[in-house]
């Protein structure tokens, strides 16, 4: 089924030529993100370039002199980076309203997760070449330096169960081992990241000269951890508490959209302080019972109107699902609002919303939020069958008030085909192009099953459009 909503003829034309005010606000915040963002990298590289400078500083370099020492010379870099590129990761995973606002929390804890490996195999590498080294200084082999290691220096014995802690972190972020876990047994077993890093500090301290007192090492890599612990104490304790103290957030009323599908709406105190937007998530605690204990990412399904926060939540596992017995009255904390899934993302004056199944609801929330003049709009929503595509008499209204084009595809993809169309839809030839003839010159919001966020983009930079018009919420981290 291809459904349209009627558009307005209001449209006024002006000079392709010069810019309008509003224009220029959006080049300029955009303008300002890439500088954001080509600072926060620069500060990334120049990390790890100070870790190394420092060593070789510290007396590093008379490692690399004797061929005895190389060994340990380059378990004790790879350590060094590693640690230095873990405290990133916890760092990109602290919520920094700065950085959120520049990569967004989605693709920050997309580099948060390429990150893993490396710095497990960083970790894992300076372990075993430090029992090589030292056991050729000591004339033992590597096991036997290594229970001398555990059994002889408390601190490295530590090291030992921080590893096994990491291990156990990066394992369980594999796809194909998370997907067969629940969010609630991964997120507590992430924790334990945490506990690994407190772990393996000690011993950074004490073995060895390269952070005897004194030394410049010693303070950076103190201000270092300091940094990143105090970023997630600051960030994702304290001031949630403190949010969720003040805006005092209670369920309002809880209502069944379709089956297993339900909107919570939430009141509070002084909610337009906390200049949620359209688009953007929070993470939700209910205080109910069975619910208290976890907290769950859900993003906004209505434009946040200064008296209530609504969200829209499909039945995907048993957080989701006891939303359905949440009562009126019940007391909400939260982290956020979080993300750069919004219009003020926008790089263009035009754009198109792609939507599918549950992925509709931050769809429907930019578009009402969206200050898009008429005919500037076109949203997509996509269904494997008409009750998939929720919140559809709101986003119909929605377009029709805004005159924007509307298309919605029900019905499964044609078998052997990789594609986000419906079998119908792909029938008749139609594409991104066809369903939104402006799209090449437009932002493009993207939102669904990430199997299918991804064949959306694959069509639209077949139809050139750059990474900065280009923006897919994922709901997998």
């Amino acid at each position: 089924m291809t459904s349209t909503a009627p558009l307005s003829a209001a449209a006024t034309s002006r000079g392709k030529n010069v810019p309008t005010a509003r224009e220029k606000q959006i080049k300029q915040r955009y303008t300002a993100r890439l500088r954001r963002g080509d600072l926060l990298e620069t500060i990334v590289y120049f990390s790890v370039a100070i870790v190394l400078a420092l060593f070789l500083a510290d007396g590093g370099a008379t490692y690399f002199l004797s061929l005895k020492d190389v060994t340990t010379g380059i378990g004790i870099v790879t350590g060094l980076v590693g640690s230095d590129l873990m405290l990133i990761m916890l760092i990109l995973a602290a919520r920094i309203p700065v950085i959120d606002r520049t990569f967004g929390h989605d693709k920050a804890l997309v580099v948060h997760r390429k990150l893993g490996k490396p710095v497990l195999y960083l970790i894992l590498a300076h372990m075993f070449l430090l029992m090589i080294g030292y056991g050729i200084a000591q004339g033992l082999n590597p096991i036997a330096e290594a229970i001398d290691m555990i059994v002889n220096q408390q601190d490295m014995s530590i090291a030992f169960i921080a590893t096994g802690l990491l291990i156990a972190v990066v394992v369980t972020s594999l796809v194909i081992v998370r997907r067969r876990l629940s969010y609630e047994f991964w997120y507590i077993v992430h924790l334990l990241s945490y506990g690994a890093i407190l772990l393996a500090l000690p011993h950074q301290f004490t073995q060895g000269m390269m952070f005897a007192e004194g030394t410049w090492a010693r303070w950076y890599w103190m201000a270092l951890y300091v940094g990143a612990l105090a970023s997630i104490t600051i960030f994702r304790v304290i001031i949630p508490v403190a949010s969720s103290l003040r805006h005092d957030l209670r369920v309002s009323s809880v209502d069944i959209e379709a089956p297993g599908v339900v909107s919570v709406t939430m009141t509070g105190r002084d909610i337009n302080a906390l200049r949620a937007q359209g688009g953007q998530f929070f993470t939700w605690r209910f205080w109910a019972p069975n619910m208290w204990w976890d907290a769950h990412p859900y993003s906004l399904s209505a434009h946040p109107d200064g008296r209530s926060l609504r969200i829209t939540v499909r039945d995907l596992g048993k957080g989701s699902a006891r939303l359905l017995s949440l009562k009126p009255g019940t007391r909400v904390s939260f982290e956020g609002p979080y993300g750069i899934f919004t219009d003020a993302s926008r790089t263009t004056k035009v754009a198109v919303f792609v939507g599918a199944g549950i992925g509709i609801t931050p769809i429907r929330a930019i578009l009402e939020s969206s200050d898009l003049d008429p005919l500037e709009a076109t949203v997509i929503l996509r269904g494997s069958d008409a009750q998939d595509v929720y919140l559809w008499q709101e986003t119909y209204d929605l377009c029709v008030e805004k005159s924007a084009s509307l298309r919605v595809l029900v019905g499964h993809r044609p078998k052997g085909v990789n594609t986000w169309l419906s079998a119908e839809a792909y029938s008749k030839g139609e594409s991104l192009l066809t369903l939104a003839p402006q799209i090449k010159n437009s932002d493009l919001y993207i939102c669904g099953p990430t199997p299918w966020t991804d064949l959306v983009v694959r069509d639209a930079k077949r139809l050139g459009l750059q990474d900065h018009q280009i923006h897919a919420e994922r709901f997998d981290f």
